[in-house]
Parts: C-alpha cells; structure tokens; sequence
C-alpha cells in the first residue's frame, strides 16, 4: 500500500476513526488459515481495514450468516454468453464472482483490435473487477479461417493498460513444443507476465516441453489423471464447469478420493451461457459442487478466491484482510452457498437490471457472404471408409469414427438414420470456403439448425439431414448478420440475432431467454439427443484445438498430439 492510502486508512484500523461500514455478527472464511471466525468486518473507502472488534458509521448485522472473500472466474471468455459484456458481469456479480479473468479471443477472431478494445470499454464500469489476457492465437491454428491476425506487434501497446494480466490461452500447443519462432514472439513478450495454456491430451513429453516453455494454467483437463499429470509439471488447473463442459464431478472427485493438495487449483466457467448461471449461480455453483462431491467447503472456497489471485498476482484480491479489498459475499451456509449479498469495493451490487452500452457499428457488420444454395451443401462418397465426427453428451471432446457407407455423389442422410450432414462455412471474407462432413450423435431430423458462434475463428456452422434447409439456414444468419436459427421442414422456425460480432445480442436477456427456449424446445423436438446442448454444443464443432475430429471451412480436421490437419 502506498505511503499516503496507509497514512489515510491507518486510522481506523487502529481503531481512532469509525469506518463508514462494519459488517457485524458475521461467521468470516479465513482463506489462509481455513479457520472461520466470529467478528466483525470493517470497510472505508473500498477498502477491509480491519477484521476484528469494530465500530462503524453504518453497522450491518449479518445475523450469523457467513462471509467470504469475493469470487474469482479464472477463465471465461464473455463473448460466448451470448448477452452484452456488462449485462453478463453484472449478472455473474449478483451470485458472488466480483472478478473475472477473460480471454476475448473470441471478438479477437472476429475484429481484431477492436473486438478486444470492446470488451475491455464495456467492462470498465462494470460493478466487478474485469482484468484480460491477451489473446494468444489469432487465428487458433493454420488450418483455419478467421476474421484477422493478432500478432505481438499487435500486442504490445496493450502491456501499459493495468487490465492486461497477461497472456490468453495459448490454443497453438504444437506450435509451442516444436519451437515455433512466431509463437515464441509472444511468448518472450509476456514472460514476465502469467502465460495461460490450452492443453488437451498432451503425451507426457509434449506437456512438459509445453510448461518448460513457461505456460502456467490449463483449463482443458477433462479427467483427474491428467490434471494430475499436469499438476506434476507445475501447471495450475483451472476446473472447468461451463454449460458445455462439465469437468468438475471427475476431477474434484479424484482430488478427494487421493487427497491431492488443492493450492494449484481454481475454478473456471469458461463459456457459460447467462441461462444457465441465472438458474444454478455462476463460481458458488462450483464451490457448491465440491462440497457435494466431499471436498472440505474451506479448500472449495480457497480454490474459488486466493488461490487464484495469488497465481495471477492479484495481491489485493481474494481475501478477507486489512488492505485486501472489499470485496465481500454473504451466504447462508456453507453447503448451498446461496448469495444473499455480494459488495464491490464495500459497495453492494445492484440486482437492478443491467445497463446494455451502445456497439460500434461496424462491430453489427460482420457476417460477408453470398446466398447459397442446396448444391453447395453436397457430399460425394468416394472411399471405403469415411470419417464421421462422434459427439459426446456433457463433452466438448469428439470422437473420430470411422464408417462405411455406399459410394454415391452426394451422401443421403435420409437412408442413413443416426447421421446427419455438418458444414462450416467462411463468412468473414466470403472466400466461398466450404467444408462439409457426416457427423453422428446430434441427432436432429427434418430440418437444420445453424450458427455464427463457432469457435475459434466464428465461421457459420450448420448441421441438418438435408442440404435444402442447411442453405436455409446458413441465408437466414447471413441476413440478421449473425445468430442462432433453427429451420423446420423446409421453413425459418425461429432465429435469435447475434449482431454484434456475430457473438452478442444488445437485446437484453429477457428477449434472447424468451426466443434461445422456444428454439432449444423445437431442438429437442426435431431429435436433438439429450445430453446435447443444442446450439453450445454445435458452436464447438469447428474448433480445430480439440480432439478428434472437427469441421472447418477447409474441410474435416483431425486433431491428432502433433497438431491438427485437414483430412485427406
């Protein structure tokens, strides 16, 4: 703490001054001893000045409720919530997360600079600390389309903003172990700064060339085996718990069956749609999961605040301490976590509707593609074996299969119950790009359901059991210049717009909520398999980072340990 806020908070610490606020009658989380203590809490200016016996200004009793440190989300990217930067924090905020640690790689791919630029305008007045990695793979990987590169030239003047941590999550891993000097740009540049990783499936040597390069975080563990593998190269595991992926269950569970040390672990969201936090909470329903899972509600709690502002270096955050700041959660009990009250810098946060600040306009004009057609979604049978994409309920994780079908010119799905047809198509430069494959699993029939959240690159992702309504649909995004829509027998049922970037509505929950259930209800409908997350989990198809089998614009993409490459 600076000489001149210590000679100004000093004061009522020593107990001379009253705070403006006490918290009284309040059941405190100590998160560096794991004790829990009866006292009173005091705020000035923002900032806990005192944990003890206090008087204050304004006393709030607490009732013996408990009290914890604010939350931490340690890696979410807002652009996949499908709301406004703002209205998704403010939302977060409301169930306890006071600080988020983004990755807009998202809007990266999309705009470049000015998509980062947003994310970071539209969260300085956010009620919650909003700090950004900078995006470290734009574009994802080689084999992909997107809107523009973002290169550590393009990084560097962003290093002075005191939001920037450090470096996104770094998606490129083979680009990482075989020494690639492009890559190393970036890397050299951040060193000094917490490098994040993106790590599926690593072999044993490759994870620890990966960390000897200096990575330090990987969200992507989906068992306990290689969070552990990853926890014995010194990488910090985020647990991801989003509304896609679902990985806490198999790793806290481990944790607990071996009694693992926790201090290397947080928990993440990573994309977790606004739905989905407003009915089970957005880092407390992750701390509540643990404790489900048997996981002591003190280590839980650690996992979720100063574990994870300590690995980011945010030395003002996470705890509740004399010069931490106020940051604050009130609970019922440690076992639902239930939020009754949540302050930023002692200030409580609104439950008031959230403001929805204006886009640029160029940021609603993304989407750059010519009408299509029935014949541009045709699939010619050539070989013995084809490779089909498998999907897995509750996994963002494919499966490559291998199928044989009759030679033909063009793949019928109608005499191939269970498949359908999966496409990706450019839209940020209208190349005329399109990849199209056979996947299993979705399960959907009579129609088609299509997307412009496709990560990474957010290309238009379409899956249905006709080539009529896949055109259909792909026309029907490009003319709301972005979005979700579902068509049904040869007809638009319903489409939810995305305009900004093709990722966010400035609708407002409320209308996105109203139209995202009607169209998740037809969804499930037409067949969508249960256990699939309709449009969550068709806008990870085209991610050319994740094991087995994706669709690009280029065609089918193996993802293999040495990379990923399209398929022959």
């Amino acid at each position: 703490m600076k000489y001149q806020d210590y000679k100004r908070l000093s004061p009522y610490t020593l107990g001379k001054k009253r705070a403006e606020l006490v918290l009284k009658n309040a059941h405190v989380v100590n998160v560096f001893t794991g004790e829990i203590l009866d006292c009173a809490v005091a705020v000035q200016d923002g900032v806990i000045v005192g944990v003890g016996d206090y008087e204050g200004e304004q006393e709030l009793d607490l009732g013996g409720q408990y009290l914890l440190p604010g939350l931490i989300d340690a890696h979410l990217h807002l652009e996949s919530t499908m709301v406004s930067p703002n209205e998704l924090v403010s939302t977060a905020a409301r169930f306890g997360t006071t600080t988020f640690v983004v990755d807009p790689h998202e809007a990266a791919n999309v705009s470049g600079a000015a998509g980062i630029d947003y994310i970071l305008d539209q969260t300085a007045a956010s009620p919650a600390n909003v700090y950004v990695m900078m995006p470290s793979c734009v574009p994802a990987t080689k084999v992909d389309d997107n809107g523009g590169a973002f290169t550590a030239g393009d990084m560097e003047h962003y290093l002075s903003n005191p939001r920037i941590l450090g470096l996104g999550e770094v998606m490129d891993d083979d680009a990482v172990v075989r020494g690639d000097r492009e890559m190393f740009e970036k890397l050299d540049l951040f060193q000094d700064y917490p490098l994040d990783g993106h790590a599926p499936y690593l072999p044993p040597k490759s994870l620890s060339a990966y960390s000897m390069a200096g990575i330090r975080t990987d969200h992507e563990a989906t068992s306990f085996d290689y969070a552990l593998e990853e926890l014995r190269n010194g990488i910090h595991v985020h647990i991801r718990e989003g509304s896609a992926a679902r990985n806490e269950t198999a790793i806290v569970s481990g944790i607990v069956k071996h009694h693992i040390d926790t201090t290397h672990f947080s928990f993440c969201t990573d994309d977790k749609h606004i739905e989905d936090i407003l009915r089970e909470g957005h880092i407390n329903h992750n701390v509540r999961l643990a404790v489900s899972l048997g996981m002591e509600p003190v280590a839980a709690i650690q996992m979720a605040t100063i574990h994870t502002a300590r690995h980011y270096g945010l030395r003002t955050l996470g705890a509740i301490a004399a010069g931490y700041q106020a940051d604050l959660v009130v609970v019922d009990n440690l076992r639902d976590f239930r939020v009754s009250r949540v302050f930023h810098k002692g200030v409580p946060v609104s439950t008031d509707t959230p403001k929805i600040y204006p886009c640029p306009k160029a940021l609603k004009q993304t989407v750059h593609l010519k009408e299509l057609h029935a014949a541009d979604f045709l699939l010619p049978i050539r070989k013995k074996e084809s490779a089909v994409i498998g999907l897995t309920p509750g996994q963002i994780t494919t499966e490559r299969l291998l199928e044989q079908f009759e030679q033909t010119e063009n793949f019928d799905c109608s005499t191939h119950p269970g498949f359908q047809k999966i496409a990706a198509v450019e839209r940020h430069k209208n190349t005329g790009l399109i990849g199209v494959g056979i996947c299993r699993g979705y399960g959907i029939r009579g129609g088609a359901i299509a997307s412009s959240v496709s990560h990474d690159s957010h290309n238009i992702i379409v899956i249905g059991d006709n080539e009529r309504d896949m055109a259909l649909a792909v026309n029907e995004i490009t003319r709301v210049q972005g979005g979700y829509t579902v068509v049904a027998d040869g007809a638009v049922y319903e489409t939810l717009p995305l305009p900004i970037m093709g990722l966010m509505s400035d609708a407002g929950f409320t209308a996105v909520e109203e139209k995202l259930q009607r169209m998740k209800k037809k969804a499930m409908e037409m067949g969508v398999t249960p256990g699939i997350a309709p449009f969550i989990a068709l806008s990870f198809l085209a991610l050319p980072v994740i094991p087995e089998l994706r669709i690009t614009p280029r065609g089918l993409c193996e993802v293999t340990e040495k990379g990923p490459k399209l398929c022959k």
